[in-house]
């Protein structure tokens, strides 16, 4: 069984909005809810498990889109930090999973294409990260000097879903240090010296960071809605 953990539990100080980003409505629902929908369409996914703020839990549950989302078996407190956030989803998928697919609540652009492939690699590897190639000359700098360019060909940006086995990702989280400075769980997973292979992706599956963000988000998904 494929288990998603969706992981939604920040409070999105960046974006500047008195409520967090992934509860702000984009074409009447709600921007988490756009993300869950993709999952919902993936044949590959079987259940997904939702990780919220714990004072926001209560409203989702009573919601009028949670219906909507029968994939959705579980909905968990976050932790202090996002990797912490995704331990605590671990601890409640389904025995019966082999494979975990950790994405990104604030990323409703991922296709589900996208969400199939990074599985099926992730199946035949054990690990597997959605990526897109860099398109910015990228500088490396030194006090205030430009001091090198990196070869962009060699680099690509880390997206989600990434995927793994549930054996590889629980070993990964098992670390003491979860803290700001573990921003995905490929980083956790080369720690432990484990290959990742990559699936590469689209451009379009920003996340959702700040308010312009919004604005290509409605646009893309208003076609789609179509």
């Amino acid at each position: 069984m494929n288990t998603a953990i969706i992981v939604a539990a920040g409070s999105g100080s960046r974006f500047g909005s008195r409520q967090p980003k992934q509860f702000i409505e984009v074409l009447g629902r709600p921007l988490i809810v756009h993300t869950l929908r993709q999952f919902e369409r993936c044949e590959s996914v079987h259940e997904i498990v939702l990780v919220l703020p714990s004072a926001a839990i209560q409203e989702f549950e009573t919601s009028t889109f949670r219906p909507k989302i029968t994939k959705l078996r579980k909905i968990v407190a976050g932790g202090s930090t996002r990797a912490r956030s995704v331990r605590n989803g671990l601890e409640a998928v389904g025995s019966e999973t082999t494979l975990v697919a950790v994405h990104d609540g604030a990323r409703p652009l991922v296709g589900v294409d996208e969400i199939a492939a990074t599985i099926q690699k992730a199946a035949e590897t054990g690990a597997a990260c959605l990526v897109a190639p860099v398109t910015d000359t990228i500088k490396t700098v030194r006090g205030n000097e430009i001091s090198g360019t990196l070869d962009r060909d060699r680099l690509r940006r880390a997206l989600t879903p990434q995927v793994f086995s549930v054996d590889v990702l629980r070993k990964a989280l098992e670390v003491d240090d979860l803290g700001e400075g573990v921003t995905d769980e490929c980083y956790l997973v080369e720690k432990l010296g484990y290959p990742i292979a990559f699936v590469e992706g689209s451009s379009r599956n920003i996340k959702i960071t700040r308010p312009e963000d919004l604005v290509v988000a409605e646009a893309v998904l208003a076609v789609e809605l179509e």
